[in-house]
C-alpha cells in the first residue's frame, strides 16, 4: 500500500488539514503540540486493557487495585473494605488460603478482573458508567456479586468513572453529577473521628467513634482547620489524664484512651472543643455500631471488658432513654447505628422521637431493599452510603436517590479499611450529599479524601457552596 493510499484509507489529508486549520484559528505558539491534542480528541476514547494487582489497605489486608487503560491514557482506583459484612451486602471475594495474608488474599479477585472483566469491557466506551456497570453485573450473575467479588467489580467501575471524567475533559465530581442528573455541587460537612472504639480500636469503649461536625464553617477549608485544631487539643487534654500512652490511635486514626464509658469520651471531647473556641460551629455525632454488642435482645456495653462482660445489659428502651440523656447533656445532632441491625422496632421508635438524625448503616448496608423498607417504616432518617456494599458506581448513585427522594440525608463513608484513592471527595461533592465521613483529621488515608476536598473547593471558587447548617438537607 502507497502513502497516498494510506491516507486515503483512513482520510488522514483531510483529519490533519481539519487540525492545521484549528492551530490557525488559535493561534497557537506550539502548533505540533497543538495539532497532536486536537487529533488526539478527534479519536473517541474506548477502554484497551484492565490490569489489577493486590495491594495492602491501611490495616496492612489485600484489597484490589485496578489501572484501566483507555487509547487517552491509564486510570487508577482501589476498593475498601470493612471490618464487617451483611448477608445482604455486595461480598468481597477472598482466597481463603490460610498460608497467604491469614486467608484474606485477593489474588481471586485480581484475576477475574484481568481475565474476565478486562475481556467484557474491551472497546466500551468509558463515559456510559451505566453499561460497564451492567455488563459486570451481567457477567457476575449473582445478587451478592459473589462470582467476581465485589472488591473487583467496583475497583473496576470507580476506575471506569475516573476514564470517563477524562473523557469528557471535566474533573471527576462534575463527571458523577452529570451521571446523577445534578447540576449544583456542594462540599459536604465533614464528621471527624476524634475518639475509636468498638471494633476499630483496642480499648474498652462499647460505641465505634465519637466525631465532630464543623456545621457553622462558613467553607471546608475552615471545617477543615476547625477539626484538626479540635483533634490536637484532645490529644493534650488526653495526655493530661492518661499520659501519651493513652494517645494511641484506631484504625480510622481517632484517639483510643481506656476510658470507662462513652460518657468520659464525650466529656473529653467537649473539653477540647471548648479549648479550640469554636463552641458555637461543633455538634457531635456518635457511630454507635451496636450490633457489634448486641446478644439476643440486649445489648452488653462492657462486651469489651473480659471482667464485667455481661454485667452491664441494657435493653432496647434503656438504650433509648441513655441516647436521650447524652442528647440533652451535650451537642448531638447524629447517632449512626443506635440499636441492633435487625431491631427495627426501636429504631423506629427513637427515630419518631425527632431527637436527631438517625443513621442507617448496619440497619442498611447500603441495600436498596432494606432503604426501601425503612423509608416505608421510618425506621431511620439518613443513610450512611459505603460504595463497596453496592459494588458499583451507578448502584451507589441510585441509593443516593432512594434516600434523597425520602428526605432523608447522606453521609458518604470511608471504611476500616482505606487506601489513598480520594475517590469517596468526588462522589460526596458530585451528590451533593451534605456529609462525608472518613475519619480521623490525621491518617493519609484519611487526608486523602480532605485534602481532595479542598482541592474541589479552590477549584470551584465562588460557586463552591459548603453545605454548613443544611447539613442534612441536601
Amino acid at each position: 500500500m502507497s502513502v497516498q493510499e494510506y491516507l486515503d484509507k483512513h482520510m488522514l489529508s483531510r483529519k490533519i488539514e481539519d487540525a492545521v486549520n484549528a492551530a490557525v484559528r488559535a493561534k497557537t505558539p506550539d502548533p505540533v503540540l497543538f495539532i497532536s491534542n486536537h487529533m488526539k480528541k478527534s479519536v473517541p476514547s474506548v477502554i484497551t486493557n484492565i490490569r489489577a494487582r493486590q495491594i495492602l489497605d491501611s490495616r496492612g489486608v489485600p484489597t484490589v487495585e485496578v489501572d484501566l487503560y483507555t487509547n487517552k491514557g491509564v486510570f487508577r482506583a482501589s476498593a475498601p473494605s470493612g471490618s464487617t459484612s451483611g448477608l445482604q451486602e455486595a461480598i468481597e471475594l477472598r482466597d481463603g488460603d490460610k498460608g497467604m495474608y491469614l486467608g484474606n488474599g485477593v489474588s481471586r479477585a485480581v484475576k477475574n478482573v484481568n481475565e474476565k472483566i478486562s475481556e467484557a469491557l474491551i472497546g466500551m466506551d468509558p463515559t456510559l458508567q451505566g453499561q460497564i456497570d451492567q455488563a459486570m453485573i451481567d457477567l457476575d450473575k449473582t445478587d451478592n456479586k459473589g462470582e467476581l467479588g465485589a472488591n473487583a467489580i467496583l475497583a473496576v467501575s470507580m476506575a471506569a468513572c475516573r476514564a470517563g471524567a477524562a473523557e469528557k475533559e471535566v474533573p471527576l465530581y462534575k463527571h458523577i453529577a452529570d451521571i446523577a442528573g445534578k447540576t449544583n455541587y456542594h462540599l459536604p460537612v465533614p464528621a471527624f473521628t476524634l475518639i475509636s472504639g468498638g471494633n476499630h480500636a483496642g480499648n474498652n469503649l462499647a460505641i465505634q467513634e465519637i466525631m465532630i461536625l464543623p456545621i457553622g464553617a462558613t467553607k471546608f477549608e475552615e471545617a477543615l482547620q476547625i477539626g484538626s485544631e479540635t483533634y490536637h487539643h484532645l490529644k493534650t487534654v488526653i495526655t493530661e489524664k492518661y499520659g501519651p500512652r493513652g494517645c494511641n490511635v484506631g484504625e480510622d486514626g481517632g484517639f483510643a484512651p481506656d476510658i470507662s464509658s462513652l460518657k468520659e469520651g464525650l466529656d473529653f471531647v467537649k473539653e477540647a472543643i471548648g479549648r479550640t473556641g469554636y463552641n458555637e460551629k461543633i455538634k457531635i455525632a456518635i457511630g454507635v455500631a451496636a450490633t457489634e454488642f448486641c446478644i439476643g435482645a440486649k445489648y452488653d456495653l462492657d462486651y469489651k471488658t473480659p471482667n464485667k462482660s455481661g454485667q452491664n445489659f441494657k435493653s432496647g428502651e434503656d438504650m433509648i432513654d441513655m441516647y436521650k440523656e447524652l442528647c440533652e447533656a451535650y451537642p448531638i445532632v447524629s447517632i449512626e447505628d443506635p440499636f441492633d441491625k435487625e431491631d427495627w422496632e426501636h429504631s423506629k421508635y427513637f427515630c419518631s422521637l425527632g431527637i436527631c438524625q438517625v443513621v442507617g448503616g448496619d440497619l442498611l448496608m447500603s441495600s436498596p431493599k432494606r432503604i426501601e423498607r425503612a423509608i416505608r417504616e421510618a425506621a431511620c432518617n439518613s443513610l450512611l452510603l459505603k460504595a463497596n456494599q453496592v459494588g458499583t458506581v451507578t448502584e451507589a448513585i441510585e441509593a443516593v436517590k432512594l434516600a434523597k427522594d425520602a428526605k432523608w440525608g447522606v453521609v458518604i463513608s470511608q471504611r476500616s479499611g482505606e487506601s489513598e484513592d480520594s475517590f469517596l471527595a468526588d462522589l460526596a461533592v458530585g451528590l451533593a450529599t451534605g456529609q462525608i465521613k472518613a475519619g480521623a483529621p490525621c491518617r493519609g488515608e484519611r487526608i486523602a479524601k480532605y485534602n481532595q476536598l479542598l482541592r474541589i473547593e479552590e477549584e470551584l471558587g465562588d460557586q463552591a457552596i459548603y453545605a454548613g447548617d443544611d447539613w442534612k438537607h441536601f
